[in-house]
């Protein structure tokens, strides 16, 4: 069995596409705490109420102190703890998986949700200074449909490169999380999904063996 998930060199693509991506989430901060006036923490008895209240592009600005935080902190850890936070787990977790997803017992989901969360992070610490971000600012936000809403935005690297990322935002309960992203072409998901199933198919068609490797 293989000890960790490899990449071979076709799928490079995805993976600039995916450094990108995760760029995006952690430029936030820089915008929304440069344009953003400071404001008082709301008290505990209204948070139910702000959530209501905010849109698809608020929740991407009001998660900013949270990804500049561990933006400036570059661990893989803290790159972990903001995607559990902001991101829709289970649901790319499982598409991810494909019609492997029925043959992996409920009880292993949360070990399986926790090693693609890690080995996103660990890839995006790694990739962060490859692509250094000098500006991000939302652009756009569509009407919301069966899907969820869109949320357009544009990265600007130091270097001077611009990339336009699409934001896939889904409700979930009175909050809002980040379902998928879309960059030169690739959505996020696409990306984890052909590497996921790849796995399991040169594994026997077990997705244990994807659990076993997330988590080493």
């Amino acid at each position: 069995m293989m000890s960790t998930v490899t990449l071979p060199v076709p799928r490079q693509s995805y993976l600039r596409a995916l450094a990108l991506s995760c760029m995006a989430l952690f430029a936030i901060p820089v915008t929304a705490s440069a344009q953003a006036p400071a404001s008082k923490a709301a008290p505990p008895g209204d948070a139910v109420e702000v959530v209501r209240r905010e849109s698809p592009a608020g929740f991407m600005k009001r998660v900013g102190n949270e990804l500049l935080a561990a933006s400036r902190s570059g661990s893989t850890t803290q790159f972990a703890m903001v995607l559990n936070s902001n991101a829709d787990v289970p649901s790319i977790g499982l598409s991810a998986l494909g019609d492997y997803a029925r043959s992996l017992p409920k009880t292993d989901r949360p070990i399986y949700y926790n090693g693609m969360i890690n080995f996103i992070a660990r890839y995006a610490s790694k990739e962060a200074p490859k692509y250094p971000v000098a500006r991000f600012i939302v652009t756009a936000q569509s009407k919301e449909d069966a899907r969820g809403t869109y949320v357009d935005s544009r990265i600007t690297l130091v270097s001077g490169e611009s990339y336009d990322v699409r934001w896939l935002i889904v409700k979930r309960g009175n909050t809002y999380k980040v379902r998928d992203a879309q960059v030169i072409g690739f959505w996020m998901t696409s990306f984890l999904d052909n590497l996921f199933q790849s796995f399991i198919s040169d594994n026997g068609g077990n997705p244990k063996a994807l659990v076993v490797a997330l988590n080493r």
